[in-house]
């Protein structure tokens, strides 16, 4: 039985109270009115313009010439400002418009920071529930000393999804502007939005996803305590159970997720859509709960835990993550080179805006989720090195945290995007509460299920 160390115990709860005070900052930061978004901006101006002052000043006292060419262009411009000053104020209220766009972004800032972390750590347990059903469904016998491992992840699914349908529901009580397609004032203005209101709506959002959630909770509640009843059983009938479970959930799993990533994702910009959006967010998904496994199962092991996982359980773990990796690539390239290619203005905009404004996450992403795991995990050694395996999880957990960002980041926060305080906080909030709850998990029952009908084969797994 695995025990909770009290040092990861610790950690976990510094990370999410470290996380939980920086959140209550960046939210105290963020700006309330126009007039404070004019501020912050005349404050970062500020050095800037005194830079130019002194410049001008100098330019004065170099040639005092100009003093006098000055005064005699001011005298013939002064009939023409007469003449701007109701031009001045068609601008003034062009100027607000920006600024209270300017104002929503700032305030979406920390929403958006904790949206994106909060679905990246539950993406990984529903993707692992997902991996685990495959597992089940296809009778493997090469995993069973790992899913007590799966189980313990999973256990994050439950507060994970709640957490999302809160900041759903926040969002349909227009706490914040993260979904446009929510605000009355965008939607009367916007005849694309008004099309598709029947789905687009708060109501049916939160009751679909109210759905989902059932739905996923309810099979790996069904599922893990099939699990642990068969260790005690006489016969393999909860075995066969779950396998019928697991393909179930498979079924209803493909439907939910495509249309979870539609809902929680692709709506974020209603402007736009993708037939491949689904396929793309469930990549993303089981890439980075396969490396959540590796990654656990490696400390696991190195804590005296998990006696029968051996080299080859980690190599084919990797294989995984290796070929996930290239999945994941695929359906990047071909849902951006078909739209790029066809270059239709409301299609091509989506990838417009990333590369001109998240020009590095976008193409960092790139890099960290395709070129470093093809080169540290193309070798058949280097996946049996926990090193190298190590190395290449934390590298793909990066790349897809950097996924989900750029997904969410330029529709909702736009140019003002940065890595700092509130993206920081929520990571650490979220990354502790994970800890929290998988390890926690993992202290509930034992590690090696006794009575899979496939345990044997896989203590000997070797290849």
């Amino acid at each position: 039985m695995y025990t909770l160390s009290s040092r990861l115990k610790l950690t976990a709860i510094i990370f999410m109270i470290v996380g939980a005070i920086g959140l209550v900052y960046a939210f105290i930061a963020a700006p309330d009115t126009i007039e404070d978004v004019k501020e912050m901006m005349a404050a970062d101006e500020h050095h800037g313009s005194e830079d130019v002052a002194v410049v001008e000043n100098d330019i004065h006292l170099a040639n005092p010439e100009h003093a006098e060419d000055e005064h005699i262009i001011a005298e013939e411009h002064a009939g023409e400002d007469a003449q701007g000053e109701m031009a001045h104020g068609e601008e003034a209220g062009h100027d607000n418009e920006h600024y209270e766009h300017l104002l929503h972004q700032l305030q979406n800032k920390p929403w958006a920071a904790v949206y994106v972390a909060a679905f990246f750590f539950f993406m990984i347990a529903l993707g692992t529930m997902a991996f685990y059903a495959i597992q089940q469904a296809s009778q493997a016998g090469w995993s069973p000393v790992l899913f007590r491992v799966m189980d313990g992840i999973t256990a994050y699914l439950l507060p994970g999804s709640i957490i999302m349908f809160i900041l759903l529901a926040l969002s349909g009580m227009h706490l914040n502007h993260l979904f446009i397609w929510m605000d009355p004032e965008v939607v009367a203005h916007d005849e694309l939005i008004q099309n598709k209101t029947a789905y687009l709506n708060v109501p049916f959002l939160l009751i679909r996803a109210a759905i989902y959630i059932a739905g996923w909770n309810i099979f790996r509640y069904l599922i893990r305590r099939n699990s642990l009843r068969l260790d005690e059983a006489t016969d393999d009938r909860l075995h066969k159970t779950n396998f019928k479970l697991a393909a179930g959930f498979l079924v209803f799993f493909l439907v939910s997720e495509s249309m979870m990533s539609w809902d929680w994702i692709m709506s974020v910009d209603p402007h736009w859509f993708s037939t491949l959006f689904g396929w793309y967010v469930f990549a993303s998904m089981i890439v980075s709960a396969v490396t959540m496994i590796a990654l656990v199962t490696i400390y696991l092991k190195s804590r005296g835990f998990l006696e029968y996982v051996n080299d080859s359980h980690i190599h084919d773990l990797a294989k995984f993550m290796f070929g996930f990796s290239i999945f994941w690539t695929y359906l990047w390239f071909s849902q951006f080179m078909l739209i790029w290619y066809s270059n239709i203005p409301e299609e091509v905009t989506y990838f417009i805006t990333r590369i001109d404004d998240y020009t590095l996450p976008f193409f960092g992403m790139v890099v960290m989720n395709f070129v470093f795991p093809v080169l540290l995990l193309m070798n058949s050694d280097y996946k049996r090195l926990n090193l190298f395996v190590i190395m290449a999880g934390i590298i793909i957990l990066c790349g897809h945290y950097l996924d989900i960002f750029v997904m969410i980041m330029p529709s909702t926060v736009g140019e003002s995007w940065f890595i700092g305080i509130p993206e920081i906080s929520a990571l650490l909030m979220f990354a502790g509460l994970f800890v929290f709850i998988v390890f926690s998990g993992l202290t509930k029952a034992p590690l090696l299920p006794k009575r899979n009908p496939f345990i044997k084969e896989s203590k000997h797994f070797h290849y």
